[in-house]
């Protein structure tokens, strides 16, 4: 990812439940609140190296549980093909609509449209 505070967040979102409550204040603060390593040693009553520190150290640990577990990497992937199918099976409600109108063929496309939906997240 090119975007760090992106990735970050990402991997925040998915792991971020194994760094200590201090971790997880000072990187939220850092990277959801936006706020300076001044700001958040003068808040929290750490050094500002404190403070540094223990975002590389949150840094580090996200990051290698990605290393190791690759659950944000196989959510992109997920939901790429997902989408892609959703796509496809648009193509193919439409050919059935307009071609063949087969009435067992558009249920069962609209049961594969509504397991989609649940995928992808939409509704």
């Amino acid at each position: 990812m090119k975007n760090k505070p992106f990735e970050m967040c990402l991997l925040f979102d998915f792991y971020g439940e194994v760094l200590t409550e201090k971790q997880r204040e000072v990187f939220d603060l850092y990277y959801n609140e936006d706020l300076s390593l001044a700001e958040i040693s003068e808040h929290i009553g750490i050094t500002r190296q404190g403070v540094r520190d223990s975002i590389l150290r949150a840094e580090h640990t996200l990051r290698d549980l990605e290393d190791k577990l690759r659950l944000v990497a196989r959510y992109g992937q997920i939901d790429l093909h997902a989408r892609e199918i959703a796509d496809s099976l648009r193509i193919a409600i439409g050919i059935n609509n307009t071609k063949y109108r087969n009435v067992d063929l558009q249920a069962t496309l609209a049961r594969m449209e509504e397991h989609v939906k649940v995928i992808t997240g939409d509704t």
